[in-house]
Parts: structure tokens; sequence; C-alpha cells
């Protein structure tokens, strides 16, 4: 940290300090992505006073970038990569050198746009208009665990055309988070030029119009931009922006105020112009040949936590109950919130308290209970935020908004390694009259193209409480989907609730609920109970079925499918749920993977990736003529 922070003024030798490392910063914005051949040089530059400041003033500790009480920065125009990692080098965080030598690389963490692997990144962005979302979820972490630290968010202008920005803006000031800033870089281009040829907006009205204070400032002048950044923190009682007028590519000639840097790296030529003009010797060869040797900048690991959760009782339904899943989610919520008085929770709601039965978590702690009005975007970044700073977070909505309308913000979470509870209900055709529009028929699809979620589909109110009370206590992002209708609970052969005393939620078990050797049903959710008596109906004819509940259809347990496949003469899947994406895939999938006959082995992508030539990631994930022909002389050998 340069001096006091943002505590006091900057002395005359902390803004030529801050300056110094302004300018160092380019000149490896310039190498790092000239070596590579891409990335965004023109933003870089402009936003480096900004991000230099951020990551030079603010409380953090380079040597423990995961200290609790750290300010958080979020970068939320990703794609200033190269200037976000040279800034973080600068400060302390790790080599330039490394940057520069590994910059978009196969394996190395300094990706193409701003990842939580790399030491001082708080959330992995670049799809614009997810950052402020992100901010406002740490800084209502803040006061939910009664930490102090502050939250800064960097923004472009073109991303002030998206929409989620307006819903996190709104959130921030009707939460009055005044501990929240934001920097946005007024450099006036965007990809195909400039911004208000492409899309004009009023970006001081718009902050000013969603309740927030303004203040404008030359972006590349450090202390200027401190100052405004000092006059922001002082205003306690709403966020603040602070619109900081750039120019892209300052102060290099050949990129300024030219959309075509937005994207594009120099040339060899341009380089060693552009470093003459800095006052630098070019460096490209020397980091050119440290790009065949190892990266020495480790990633930093931020694998997804599990809560410390008390799971309290489970409640029971009997066999004369007749209630809905949503009901039993709520009672289980409510359960949880009572059995854990010291620990952080949020309740995040789309205006839709009634029906997802989160009234009572709503009553019992008020200030936990995140209303983010129709603005499900926003809500579920908020959601992932909040579940990455020690806050068991539940975000509880229809599955056509939680999922289908937010299914690039549930996509980040799984990249950021969150941990959000998502609870969808009004699942299938079981959301009724409300017609086609709210029919979410692909939430196991959906979820499928995720490498790190988990779904449960819940089959009656009893496996529901016990499924919502084991989701709080798992590390990752948990989907529990169910429907809105009221449900018969399901029962054993012996008429006692199958899912009651003494039952355990296991993830990707299959439970037997009925057992028979003429074949077998395969069932999840709202259509459990129909398996059932169908299942029970057949047996009065004399055909016997297992009825198994696969509550868990992403991930099935080899042993239950074994005996699954074993049962008969047939194998039939049920399920409120698009037929060629749902558990019946699953069971398909499982079934060509392992069934006599031809074996079907799938090759493909199975995780997310770093950056990298397309010939190197494919390589790496087998999937290029030698990794192809390995995996075939596998099969063929046994």
């Amino acid at each position: 940290m340069v001096g006091d922070g943002f505590d006091a003024p900057l002395s005359a030798e902390d803004e030529r300090e801050l300056a110094r490392r302004a300018h160092e910063a380019r000149a490896a914005v310039l190498t790092a992505t000239t070596a590579a051949g891409s990335g965004h040089p023109g933003g870089s530059f402009s936003s480096m006073e900004l991000l230099t400041v951020l990551y030079g003033c603010a409380r953090l500790r380079p040597e423990d970038p995961g200290w609790p009480d750290r300010d958080r920065v979020v970068v939320s125009h990703g794609h200033v990569s190269p200037g976000t990692y040279s800034a973080l080098a600068q400060a302390g965080f790790f080599a330039t050198e490394d940057l520069e030598a590994h910059f978009r690389q196969a394996g190395s963490p300094f990706e193409g746009h701003v990842e939580r692997s790399v030491p001082g990144v708080e959330w992995s962005t670049g799809n614009l208009g997810q950052g402020l979302s992100a901010g406002v979820g740490f800084a209502l972490a803040a006061r939910l665990t009664r930490r102090s630290y502050r939250t800064f968010v960097t923004m472009s202008d073109g991303e002030q055309h998206k929409g989620q920005g307006a819903e996190a803006r709104r959130l921030a000031a009707g939460s009055s988070l005044g501990d929240l800033t934001v920097v946005v870089d007024l450099n006036g281009i965007q990809i195909t030029g400039h911004t208000e040829d492409i899309m004009p907006v009023n970006v001081r009205a718009n902050f000013e119009a969603d309740g927030w204070g303004v203040i404008e400032c030359d972006g590349q002048r450090v202390g200027e931009l401190h100052e405004a950044i000092r006059a922001a923190l002082a205003d306690r009682d709403r966020p603040v922006a602070v619109l900081a007028h750039t120019v892209a590519g300052h102060p290099v000639s050949v990129m300024l105020d030219d959309p075509a840097f937005h994207g594009k790296a120099l040339t060899e030529d341009e380089y060693a112009v552009a470093m003459r003009e800095l006052g630098f010797e070019p460096r490209l060869e020397a980091a050119r040949a440290r790009r065949t040797e190892a990266v020495r900048t480790s990633p930093r690991e931020v694998p997804a936590r599990a809560m410390p959760v008390v799971l309290g009782e489970p409640r029971t339904y009997g066999a004369d109950v007749r209630t809905d899943n949503r009901s039993a989610w709520g009672a289980a919520l409510s359960d949880l919130e009572a059995a854990n008085p010291g620990l952080p929770m949020a309740v995040l709601d789309c205006d839709l308290a009634e029906s997802v039965k989160t009234g009572a978590f709503w009553e019992a702690r008020p200030d936990a209970f995140i209303e983010c009005g129709v603005g499900e975007h926003n809500a579920a970044v908020v959601a992932g935020a909040l579940s990455v700073s020690d806050v068991l977070a539940f975000w509880a909505d229809f599955g056509v908004f939680g999922l289908d309308e937010a299914y690039n913000m549930q996509r980040l979470n799984d990249i950021n390694h969150a941990s959000v509870k998502l609870v969808l209900t009004h699942c299938g055709l079981d959301v009724g009259e409300d017609g086609k529009t709210h029919q979410c028929l692909d939430y196991v699809g959906a979820l499928r193209d995720f490498f790190g979620w988990r779904l449960i589909v819940p089959a009656d109110p009893n496996q529901t409480d016990r499924a919502v009370r084991a989701s709080a206590a798992m590390a990752g992002n948990v989907c529990v989907a169910m429907g809105r209708s009221k449900l018969p609970v399901v029962l054993a052969e012996d008429g006692t609730p199958a899912f009651g005393e003494g039952y355990e939620f296991r993830y990707g078990r299959i439970d037997w609920v009925r057992r028979g050797t003429d074949g077998c049903i395969v069932t999840m959710g709202t259509v459990a109970g129909s398996a059932v008596a169908a299942a029970d109906g057949l047996a009065a004819e004399g055909s016997r079925l297992s009825v198994g509940v696969a509550a868990s259809p992403l991930h099935l347990d080899d042993a239950d499918m074994t005996e699954a496949a074993a049962c008969g003469g047939c194998l039939i899947t049920a399920e409120d749920h698009g037929v060629r994406t749902g558990l019946g895939a699953s069971v398909a999938e499982w079934l060509s993977e392992r069934a006599p006959g031809p074996r079907l082995v799938r090759l493909g992508v199975d995780s997310y990736r770093s950056s990298g030539a397309a010939t190197d990631l494919l390589a790496d994930a087998g999937l290029d003529a030698e990794g192809i022909a390995a995996s075939v002389r596998r099969v063929l050998g046994g």
C-alpha cells in the first residue's frame, strides 16, 4: 500500500510512486499483449491510473491475497486483464516478467479476461455487466458478516448499455451501500467505434437517477483520481460513482483514441515505436524466450467452501398430509435460520416471496432478506458474491426466471466456484395455469451444461425437507428444483412415509420405494407419486416393477443404476421435464457407456480451461488427432 491508502491525501512522493507504477505497467501491457499476439491494450491504457490507484491504495495484502478484512476490488470490464495484471504486479502480487511471458498461454493463470485464479482478482469477469452485481454482493456481505472492508468496482462506459447494471445500481442505492464505490473508465470507445455512435448513454444521469452520488475527474491524473475516490468514500449514506474521463491508448500515439486497439495487439513495429515513446527499450524477444519456460506464478486455489451449518431436526409429513414442496422448503429454511442464530445468512427475492415461501425467513431476519425487485440477472450474481464471502446465500425464484433467464449468470457462478443455494419453484408442467411461457422444462438440461453445479429434484415434502437441509451444508452451487402443486406423501410398501423418520438424503443415491422383477421405473420430482401409484396398479395386475426415486438426475450412483438396469424387461424414466435432456438423458447416457454391445466413449470438453491457442487447448482436452487416436487405442485394448 502506498502511504496511508485512502485515509489521507496523497503525499507528493506517493503520487510520484503511483505515476511511476502506472508508467511501468503500460510497458508490461504492451509486451504481454504483443508477445501473445492478442489482448486489449487500448482500454488497459486508459484504465491504468485507476487500476494502479485502487490496487496501490486499497487495504490489500499481496503476501496474503485471501486476507478476510481486505478491501474488495472487482474489475467488471474484464477485457482489461493485461492492465489489471500489470497493476497487480506493480503492487507486489507477482512478478511482471511472468505476466509478460505467459499472458494468454495455455496453462497460465494470466487468462484473456480477469480470473479469480490470479492472486488479487476477486471475481472472474469478462461478460460485461456482471461486475457491479458482484460488487453489490461483496458490499452486502460486509454488512452481514460485520466486516469493515470497502468494495470498489471498475467499469467501462460501453457496459453501461446493459440492463443488469441498472438492476445493480438500484439495489445498491436501495440498500444504502455507502461503502461501495464505482470507478468508470469513460474512454468513449468500444469494439467497433466510439460509444456515442454505437449506443449513446448518459452515464452520470443514469447513476444519479438511481440514487447514487457522482463525482467526475481526470482519470489519467493520479492525484485527481485519488482525491475523487477519497471524496466518494467520505459519503457514507449512499454509493458513489467516480466518472474518470480518459483517452483510450493514452499516451501512445499509434493507439490514441483508436477503437481498433480496443481488442487488438500491436504489431512488432508498432510495439517498438510505442515502447520508445514511453521511454523503454523493447523486451519482446526476452518475453517470447521465457514463454517456453514454466510459469512461476501459481494459480490461486479458490475452491468452493461448505458452511458450518446446523441442520436441525427434520420435519416428517404423514400420509394424511397433502402439501406442496414449496411449503416444505420454506419450513426447512425457517428451521435452518432458527438453528443457526450466529451464522451469516441471506435470502434473495425477486418480488415473489409469497409464491416461493420465504416469508417466514423475511420476518425472522429482515436485514438478511434482500429484495432485488424484478432483477433476476443481478440477483444471481449478488447471490454468488455473497456465497464466496462467508454468507449462506439462498435465492428462490420460479424456474424460468432463476435459471432460464439468468443462465449466463449461473454459468459465471460455476466459473467462480460460488456456493449459491438456488431454489427453483414452479418447474415443469406443474406450473399449471401460467402456461407455456412459465413452463421451465429444461432445468436439468441447462444445468447439465455446467461442470460444477449439483441438482436435486425432490419427490415429496419429506424428501424436500431433508434435501434442503443437506444442500445448505454442501460446498459449491446446488439447485433444488420443484413444482407448484400439493403432492401426496410418497409411501413405502409398509404404508409409512418413504422419506420420513430415519431417512437421510444422500446426493446421487437412487432411493428404492418399490421392488420388483418385471421392470423398473426411475423417476423424480412431481411425478414420483404417480409413478408409485402406477406400479401399485400394475402389481394388482400381476406385474411387479421397481420404482427408484433419482432425486439427483445429473449424478446417478453406479451401484443403483446397475440395479435398475438389471430389474427385468423394461427400464422407464418418468419426469416433468423435457424428454430429451432430463433424467431420461442421464439414464440413457449411463446405459450407453456400460451396457453390452458397442461401447460408447464420449470425447469432449469436461471442464473449463485456461486461455491459450485453440490447438493447445484442444490437445489438452484430448481432442486433437493424437488424443482421439489414443482414446481409440485404449478402448480397443480393453
